[in-house]
């Protein structure tokens, strides 16, 4: 028999262990409540694996000896500890019962102040058990007719009051100025002044002329997110429509209705954009929660062929920090000084990788920090940026598209501007800083 408080029976902490090409990895930031920190992460290692609160004859040494996870890294100044656990204790290919153990109980442990699942880093078996995105940048890039520069795309803005009418109009301004994607907001799905159905049509309707006028591929992603079986309704009549694209909020509808979505596109074969709202719910606090990085990897696992990322400058407290972590991890581990990227096109065995998109208070004039930080593999999402131009939609997103023609071109922004009158206007409302 084995108590819980009796770690030395099972020994959690092994600092000589080396985790094995089938462990799953998970790096926490511990703080812990009036106990040391070595037991304070044996807790955590015992709580998210066999552990339990009191002694309990059926776990065996056998058990112990086969299961148990090793806390094979620990820092008590930075507050990190890093556990490796067996692969048997998690099923393949099942997103919440992967969250259920490393990031369920743990988090309302009397014995922490604080815990923060910072990464996870998991073995081939585990990955390939996941469909992975079934787009991903370079079907994206196909689709678009688009090899190298990055997307422009926005949000219809005023997020919400428009008709269908009036959305979809707005819609064909961005595009016939330049946008390559154009996205319904996050919590716009089919409200009693813009059903989902009619605003469908009207838009595609749009998408259509726009396409004709400008000679380009248009992209339109219509926001699906909704009770799993409506979601799955919507997506459906998305496919019916001729339309290559949906989007979801992917924390609010949750993993499983998430990979319910995935398998579905197996038929449908949809590019599936995935909207980060409420993250900051989990993300914000630095000290507690579940960072960014983890969720856009289980993004990735799952099959998201677009992902927010935030914005590595802007209005949204929190989106530097996180979007910045997001490219160092990369660009650290992989990609050298000539080239940068972010973590979501690091190549992760045979997953495709992700379209990157950055969001969050942007505009023309913050496209070359974007382009030089990230790389050319990331969407850039504008949409106060675009609308609010002094001259309208149409020369917003005229702004949008020489703002990445001349950072591809290795222009500045200024010298552009003077034979570009819409990034001109850009420029001088808005300049090359963040707003707010």
């Amino acid at each position: 028999m084995v108590s819980f408080l009796d770690y030395a029976q099972i020994g959690y902490i092994n600092l000589k262990y080396k985790p094995s090409k089938t462990d799953i990895v998970a790096e926490f930031f511990i703080e812990p409540r009036n106990i040391g920190f070595d037991f304070a992460a044996e807790h955590v290692a015992a709580e998210s694996s066999i552990g339990t609160w009191t002694d309990i004859g059926l776990l065996s040494k056998e058990i112990a000896e086969k299961l148990r996870p090793s806390v094979f890294y620990l820092d008590e100044r930075t507050g990190i500890a890093k556990i490796a656990y067996p692969i048997d204790l998690f099923e393949a290919g099942n997103i919440p019962q992967l969250l259920s153990s490393i990031a369920g109980n743990v988090f309302g442990m009397k014995a922490l102040k604080n815990l923060r699942l910072l990464d996870i880093h998991l073995p081939e078996k585990m990955i390939k058990s996941f469909k992975g995105p079934m787009y991903g940048i370079p079907g994206i890039r196909k689709l678009l007719n688009v090899k190298k520069r990055p997307l422009v795309g926005t949000i219809i803005k005023p997020k919400l009051g428009l008709t269908e009418a009036e959305h979809a109009r707005v819609a064909f301004n961005a595009w016939f100025g330049g946008c390559d994607i154009v996205k319904d907001d996050e919590n716009l799905t089919s409200m009693v002044f813009n059903k989902f159905e009619k605003r469908l049509d009207e838009t595609l309707k749009q998408r259509e002329k726009a396409q004709k006028e400008t000679g380009e591929k248009k992209i339109y992603m219509p926001n699906i997110t909704a009770e799993t079986n409506e979601m799955l309704r919507r997506a459906k009549l998305a496919h019916d429509a001729g339309n290559e694209y949906v989007m979801v909020d992917l924390l609010t509808v949750g993993f499983s209705a998430l990979q319910t979505l995935r398998n579905e596109n197996d038929k449908l074969k949809l590019v599936l954009h995935g909207h980060r709202a409420m993250h900051a719910a989990l993300t914000r606090n630095p000290k507690h929660g579940i960072s960014m990085l983890v969720i856009a990897k289980l993004a990735r696992l799952i099959g998201l062929d677009q992902l927010h990322i935030g914005a590595l400058v802007g209005k949204m407290e929190g989106g530097e920090m996180e979007t910045k972590h997001i490219g160092e991890e990369i660009e650290s581990s992989v990609i050298g000084e000539e080239k940068r990227s972010h973590v979501l096109a690091q190549k992760w065995f045979d997953l495709k990788p992700v379209f990157a998109v950055c969001s969050g208070g942007l505009h023309p004039g913050l496209t070359p920090v974007l382009v030089r930080t990230l790389g050319n593999d990331i969407i850039i999402q504008m949409g106060g940026g675009i609308h609010g131009h002094p001259k309208g939609t149409i020369d917003g997103a005229r702004a949008a598209r020489q703002a990445v023609e001349a950072t591809m071109q290795g222009i500045s922004l200024k010298d552009y501007a003077e034979t570009n009158p819409e990034l001109k206007f850009a420029l001088l409302k808005w300049g090359t800083r963040p707003t707010g």
